[in-house]
């Protein structure tokens, strides 16, 4: 009797824990998009003795802001490439992983370490082995596949090329441990039933193995697409947004705007628009992928 009365009030710690990430997500979260909500309606500036209320002059100016325009543009694609790529490879790695033996249980984990490792110190390392006279020049000029040493960061077309690239490599960890996730969670006896059947290898990864893996493929995508619009810290440390702003993203726009240009209004009001585009990519893919799930 005691149990049950237990089991219907619920577990008071268990409450107070619900109740307490509840209070972080609103102090965090929601409390911080109401305010920057609010001064997107302002010119907020530090150098300024008031802050004056200008209603939709933020938005109106967005309109014809050249510089916010390429840099959603690179933050978009970027994004759409570096996911595909990047749960492309996840599940590629994944695959091969998919083994119990220590080696390759120590391989997983060294396949998910950039994850771990900061942005920033991601993109000093790679700022070193990019620049000029950095290791991969200095490699591909040894091995005779170039003659002169490529500035990876020096040129727009290349610096976009180098950011996607350490941004993919970044990611891929994360994406393969999702994918591998689900891999492990597909019973066996389903490849053992198609290997009776006669299907080849092939036929068994199309209509098993990426079926299987469709739950696991709308995490991994939803959360590398969020991840992307919102990447700041990597390109800060790689490129700084540079060549002439080629890299520049619209979160290290924001940044530039509020701590540079000392335009907290504005900065606030490109924030929301930025918080507006990932809702809507986000929730559109799902949708999609979602549906995918059904028809598979």
């Amino acid at each position: 009797m005691i149990t049950r009365l237990r089991q219907r009030r619920g577990d008071p710690a268990l409450t107070a824990l619900a109740l307490l990430t509840l209070g972080l997500y609103i102090l965090f979260i929601i409390v911080p998009v109401i305010m920057s909500g609010w001064k997107s309606f302002t010119d907020e500036n530090p150098l300024l003795a008031q802050t004056r209320f200008i209603g939709l002059a933020n938005y109106r100016e967005m309109t014809h802001d050249s510089t916010l325009a390429a840099s959603l543009g690179f933050t978009l694609g970027l994004a759409a490439v570096v996911t595909l790529l990047a749960n492309a490879a996840g599940i590629g790695f994944a695959i091969l992983l998919n083994q119990t033996s220590l080696s390759f249980r120590v391989m997983r984990m060294l396949a998910f370490l950039p994850q771990v490792i900061s942005g920033v110190i991601v993109g000093f390392v790679w700022r070193y082995i990019l620049a000029e006279d950095g290791i991969l020049n200095h490699l591909l000029t040894a091995l005779g596949i170039i003659a002169q040493p490529i500035s990876w960061l020096g040129t727009p077309d290349l610096a976009m090329f180098s950011v996607g690239l350490v941004a993919t490599w970044v990611l891929t960890g994360f994406t393969t441990v999702v994918h591998l996730a689900a891999l492990q969670s597909i019973p066996v006896e389903m490849y053992q039933a198609a290997k009776v059947d006669g299907a080849s290898r092939w036929q068994q990864f199309r209509w098993i193995t990426l079926r299987m893996l469709a739950p696991g493929t709308t995490i991994s995508v939803t959360i590398s697409l969020i991840t992307m619009l919102k990447l700041y810290d990597i390109i800060a440390a790689l490129t700084s947004g540079g060549p002439a702003f080629a890299t520049q993203s619209t979160a290290l726009y924001i940044i530039n705007l509020a701590f540079t240009d000392d335009r907290f209004g504005y900065a606030s009001a490109v924030a929301m628009l930025l918080l507006a585009v990932s809702a809507v990519v986000a929730l559109s893919v799902t949708g999609l992928l979602r549906r995918r799930e059904v028809d598979l």
